[in-house]
Order: structure tokens, then C-alpha cells, then sequence
């Protein structure tokens, strides 16, 4: 297909599916430079939780079911 062609047709398109397909383009463009931007991770925030998550006090205690393993 030549140039003028794919002009021709891309033209006949409405605006916002232009637009899609202009962007589609671009993605395809940086794609294959190997520059697509790598998604940033979020820095985690200290403490967000605190107070969330409650540990009882006789959390290390022995359970019953064990014991008679522990004699």
C-alpha cells in the first residue's frame, strides 16, 4: 500500500478513532526502540499499618492440642 493510501484512509476516520489509532502507533514506535517506560513502583510508607494488626500476649504460649508432645 503506498503512503498516500494509508493518509487517505486514516483521514476518512473519525477524530477520536484517529486519535486511537495515532496512539497505537506511537506505542508500536517506542516499542520497538525498547523505550517503553517500565512501571514505577511505589515507595512503601512506614507504618501504614500500625495498629492494624493486634498479636495477643500469650501468642508464644503452648496450645493445648500439643500437649501431650510436650511431656
Amino acid at each position: 500500500m503506498s503512503s498516500a493510501h494509508n493518509y487517505i484512509q486514516l483521514s476518512s476516520l473519525p477524530e477520536d478513532v484517529r486519535q486511537q489509532v495515532l496512539d497505537f502507533i506511537e506505542f508500536l514506535m517506542r516499542r520497538r526502540q525498547g523505550s517503553e517506560p517500565q512501571e514505577k513502583r511505589k515507595t512503601p510508607v512506614p507504618g501504614l499499618a500500625k495498629g492494624m494488626v493486634t498479636v495477643p500476649a500469650d501468642f508464644d504460649a503452648p496450645l493445648d492440642d500439643f500437649k501431650e508432645y510436650m511431656e
